[in-house]
């Protein structure tokens, strides 16, 4: 009898999709020359964009989950041998190819990345793509000429998956970090704790504002777009950057081109599911070395294959803080 494995399914309906656990073979893993056995999968906010049906999935029936970690089962890929632990993010898993919320995944070798050493399975997915764009926004900013030195710099959504790990992160680099989030009443201890400076709420920032304001940070990581990226922009410091790399308030940029041009501000684009995997090992071998797995743990929220339907709304509504780390094999 073939062994069987299990994972969540989303499927069509009538009344547009359902997702549920079910039991798969080996027959039912799409292509590729690497075959994976899951430990643990993470919800990130696209995840939740898969589970309510916003047009993330782009075939049906799909196992949704755009990270996971786990052990090489087989592989015909020279780069990969049994044993080897792995982490993937992005490359359209989860969205066209069968992702990680479940037991097994058969993917492409050039997706993967090995392990450092010092991340455990389950802390590469208390990491997860966000943590991991989390580190790419750092390194941007980094690049940028963004230091300590030159000031502060500001983290928008930050109670979330992307921006916890960006305060965490910058925190321990020795940035003074301030985290602006819709939750400051409930989450101003949290967000301390993980290294902010100083809180500000989300409102300052995410209503219609004037072109150019009070030069208040020399950069910044932005998970929200629309209105508020408009007025990070228009606060930041003469010469600072601001990686954007989230759309949590909306995909428009309703603004205007004065902080490019009177302030030479740069807004860089940070993108994680088709990046180039030099960049990816690099982001991996940072975390390793510059994220404080002890505050890593504070932001985990423990769940099973059983609980991932119902965390699809919840983490789309901003009621989920951290990062949700799912034991697939729970």
């Amino acid at each position: 009898m073939t062994e069987t494995f299990r994972a969540l399914r989303i499927s069509k309906t009538d009344a547009g999709q359902e997702a549920r656990v079910v039991d798969l073979h080996d027959h039912d893993l799409m292509d590729g020359d690497v075959t994976v056995r899951i430990d643990y999968s993470t919800v990130n906010y696209k995840d939740g964009l898969a589970l309510t049906g916003a047009g993330i999935v782009r075939v049906f029936p799909l196992t949704p989950g755009i990270d996971f970690s786990g052990v090489v089962e087989t592989s015909s890929n020279p780069q990969f041998a049994p044993g080897e632990r792995v982490v993937l993010n992005g490359w359209g898993v989860g969205e066209s190819h069968h992702g990680g919320l479940a037991q097994k995944a058969r993917v492409k070798g050039d997706w993967l990345v090995k392990l450092p050493a010092g991340i455990s399975n389950k802390q590469a997915m208390a990491i997860g793509t966000a943590g991991y764009t989390a580190m790419l926004c750092v390194i941007a900013l980094e690049r940028g000429g963004v230091t300590p030195a030159k000031g502060d710099v500001l983290v928008t959504g930050a109670a979330g998956g992307v921006g916890s790990v960006a305060v965490a992160l910058l925190s321990k680099l020795g940035y003074r970090v301030i985290a602006s989030t819709g939750r400051k009443q409930t989450q101003t201890p949290y967000l301390t704790a993980l290294g902010a400076t100083e809180i500000i709420d989300r409102s300052e920032l995410a209503t219609p504002g004037r072109p150019l304001g009070k030069e208040r940070w020399a950069g910044a990581i932005d998970s929200v777009g629309s209105h508020t990226l408009v007025n990070v922009l228009g606060q930041t410091r003469y010469g600072g950057l601001v990686a954007a790399c989230g759309l949590a308030q909306g995909l428009d940029l309703p603004g205007s081109v004065a902080p490019f041009i009177l302030r030479g501000i740069t807004l860089a684009g940070i993108d994680s599911v088709m990046r180039p995997k030099a960049d990816r090992v690099e982001a991996w071998a940072r975390l390793a070395r510059d994220l404080d797995l002890a505050k890593l743990e504070t932001m985990v929220v423990s769940a099973t294959l059983n609980d991932v339907a119902a965390l699809g709304p919840a983490i789309i509504a901003g009621q989920i803080r951290g990062r949700v780390v799912v034991n697939v094999n729970g």
